[in-house]
């Protein structure tokens, strides 16, 4: 696993050991950040179901001004605090130890984000609509006006078109994963 593009491209990123995180791959994290090129620098992003945080890692790479990553798992925190430290830049991720939920919960009416990417564990179908539901109601005030949310999913699973206020707007697939991107609605 490498970091893609930015001012830390061609970095080699550890993963953690199992099968409990699925890093996303180097050609879906490219794929990802060429449809996002426009909208990360200076960005604020959160990296949901961070892994060893490879999205949220690419995102410092390539400009955003603030990244937080949401892990909950202890092989997968220890990766990627590791993976910041290799690289120096554990002051420019802020990383939350705990669920998703959870730092929803406790981040409604803090500051909002620009991009949110999510990618639960695939055999965990029902975080997507949990997550997803949450971000297009309850804690819809955490996304900035003409945010994204993005979901990395398998292939085959069927993402609904909405949730609340957010609407799917675009799907790419590519191998077996797919990637659907959600913008909020009024």
């Amino acid at each position: 696993m490498r970091i893609i593009g930015g001012w830390l491209g061609s970095r080699r990123l550890q993963a953690p050991p199992g099968q409990a995180t699925r890093p996303s791959s180097d050609r879906l994290r490219e794929t990802l950040f060429n449809v996002l090129a426009p909208r990360i620098e200076g960005a604020a992003f959160l990296d949901l179901y961070a892994g060893s945080g490879a999205v949220g890692i690419e995102a410092v790479s390539r400009g955003a001004a603030r990244v937080v990553v949401v892990e909950r798992a202890a092989a997968a925190l220890k990766v990627l605090r590791a993976n910041l430290a290799q690289l120096g830049i554990e002051k420019e991720v802020e990383i939350y130890a705990g669920t998703v939920n959870a730092f929803l919960r406790r981040s409604m009416g803090g500051a909002g984000f620009d991009v949110v990417f999510l990618d639960p564990p695939y055999d965990a179908e029902t975080e997507y609509a949990g997550t997803l539901g949450f971000l297009g109601g309850a804690v819809a005030g955490l996304l900035n006006a003409g945010a994204v949310v993005v979901a990395e999913h398998r292939r085959k699973e069927k993402l609904e078109d909405r949730y609340g206020r957010l609407a799917r707007t675009r799907l790419l697939q590519q191998g077996d994963a797919g990637l659907s991107f959600f913008e909020s609605s009024s």
